[in-house]
């Protein structure tokens, strides 16, 4: 089976450029505040409001996004719930720590991410944090979840279909694509529904109409899906 042109898992960089802001347009601006504050000190003599935030909310909303966002602005560390224990060593060097997916980090992380914690409020640094629910809610040992409250939290919001379809629809617009009606709204259902995975579909429906020189219409974005469907099943 032939590959598709375009590699659906080597979408662009996530950025605050990329990040579609729907409801999150005063948590967007602060986080780039925040990563702004990062890279020009490392945080000692701040208070925890400063150097701390908690972002939470359903999964592709843009949680991961905006920590790897933050952490190409500010130089910092992002660190997955599968990161070793070496990834939650503090190093003055630097400034801003991200730990996604709070919810699914194993109890010996939780208790690195804890001591992380301390270590950046005695010693300086930033950090940045997500989860699938608010802090009081979130399945972690009790320690943790009191340090995950310190600082600012925001809930980023879900763009909602029409959000989703009209910012594709913008995209598509700027490539100079034009799109059969009701492509974009088979997309978001039949498909990944964050928008880093749509906007790759999206710039492989592109490259694969013009690879067979076809309109971009249903049939083609069915057959360009199926494709998909059997490399994912390789």
């Amino acid at each position: 089976m032939r590959q598709l042109l375009l590699d659906l898992s080597a979408a662009p960089a996530p950025g605050f450029d990329t990040f579609v802001v729907g409801r999150n347009t005063e948590a967007a601006h602060l986080l780039m505040q925040f990563g702004l504050a990062a890279s020009l000190d490392d945080g000692r003599g701040q208070t925890a409001d400063d150097r701390f935030v908690y972002l939470w909310g359903e999964a592709g909303a843009g949680k991961s996004h905006l920590l790897h966002a933050l952490a190409a602005a500010g130089n910092g560390r992002y660190i997955g719930a599968d990161a070793p224990p070496s990834a939650f060593e503090h190093d003055p060097a630097v400034r801003l720590y991200l730990i996604d997916d709070c919810e699914q980090l194993p109890a010996a992380a939780q208790i690195d991410a804890f001591n992380l914690f301390n270590r950046i409020r005695e010693q300086g640094g930033y950090l940045a944090s997500a989860g699938n629910s608010a802090p009081a809610q979130l399945a972690v040992r009790e320690d943790l979840r009191t340090r995950l409250g310190w600082g600012l939290i925001y809930r980023i919001h879900g763009l909602t279909d029409e959000e989703k379809v009209d910012a594709l629809t913008q995209a598509a617009a700027a490539r100079g694509m034009i799109l059969s009606p009701g492509v974009l709204p088979y997309l978001i259902t039949h498909f990944r529904r964050d928008m880093q995975s749509l906007s790759a579909m999206l710039n492989a429906l592109d490259h694969y109409s013009l690879e067979t020189h076809r309109p971009i219409t249903l049939p083609l974005l069915r057959s360009l899906l199926q494709i998909e469907i059997q490399e994912r099943t390789l």
